[in-house]
């Protein structure tokens, strides 16, 4: 099979499974990641004969992704901030909303020896990528699975970055330490929002890591506000993801717990996105 034959039977075989953009960019990531094709090899040879596993290798991406099953799980990676994640259906894909959050900490803590906690850490994505582009942070991340802690220890390994991985539930976190920096993207997708999501989302990524119940959507936001206002230092700061829906809410809960300079923040696209706050 050549390299031309393979990209023609995946953009054929995925007419209707996703928009031709969409189609296009999966073929992009099939290439470097299985093939070892960049952009730039993928122009120039079309006529490559690919290794004798190609034309299976095709065939089985292609009825999974027809299944909508998230190519990131087929491929057991994910990329995120620069580099390439393990990612497994214990754990979220990282989204690049996401990295957005790193940015916004990165940029505005440029202190060196910072303490970081990331609470709900899943596949290590938004520790491991503070822990390489802040000065010398000590960086602890937690979550409640065991699964997603595996795979958050084997990204920090692969990534060469130090973080303390431990398995505490958001809900009754551990007692109160020291931080300068708290993080944290937890669930906060209610359950009557979920028939609208893609089948690709709510068929196969963990959902105990995306969905709240309809009457307590900010569940997770009352434990790791007042945990967070106890545990940063003075002037520490939190960020968090959110649900658009809920962004004053967020505000005034952020407030009640005597958090200062409460920020509700759009991403790229125009979407609330993010909370930030100040210890006062």
């Amino acid at each position: 099979m050549k390299l031309k034959e393979a990209i023609e039977q995946l953009r054929s075989g995925l007419v209707g499974v996703a928009e031709p953009q969409e189609v296009q960019a999966m073929i992009r990531v099939i290439c470097e990641d299985v093939f070892n094709y960049d952009p730039v090899d993928v122009a120039l040879r079309q006529e490559s004969e690919l290794p004798e596993f190609a034309q299976e290798k095709v065939n089985d991406i292609i009825a999974r992704l027809c299944r909508h099953e998230p190519l990131q799980y087929i491929l057991g990676s994910a990329r995120f901030h620069g580099h390439k994640f393990k990612v497994t259906p214990a754990v979220l894909i990282p989204r690049p909303e996401t990295e957005q959050l790193v940015d916004l900490i990165v940029d505005e803590n440029p202190s060196s020896d910072l303490r970081v906690l990331d609470m709900g850490t899943g596949s290590g994505c938004i520790a491991i990528s503070l822990a390489r582009a802040l000065k010398f942070a000590q960086v602890d991340a937690l979550d409640v699975s065991r699964d997603a802690l595996a795979v958050a220890r084997d990204n920090a390994v692969a990534l060469k970055v130090k973080v303390n991985f431990f398995e505490s539930d958001m809900l009754s976190p551990q007692p109160p330490a020291h931080y300068d920096i708290i993080v944290s993207n937890p669930p906060y997708v209610c359950w009557s929002e979920r028939d609208a999501m893609d089948r690709n989302v709510k068929d196969y990524e963990p959902g105990q890591a995306l969905f709240v119940p309809d009457n307590d959507p900010l569940l997770f936001y009352k434990a790791i506000a007042p945990y967070a206002a106890r545990s940063l230092d003075r002037g520490g700061h939190l960020y968090l993801e959110i649900n658009q829906r809920f962004g004053n809410e967020v505000k005034r809960l952020l407030e009640a717990e005597g958090f200062d300079e409460v920020r509700i923040i759009e991403d790229s696209f125009g979407k609330v996105r993010f909370a930030a706050a100040i210890r006062k």
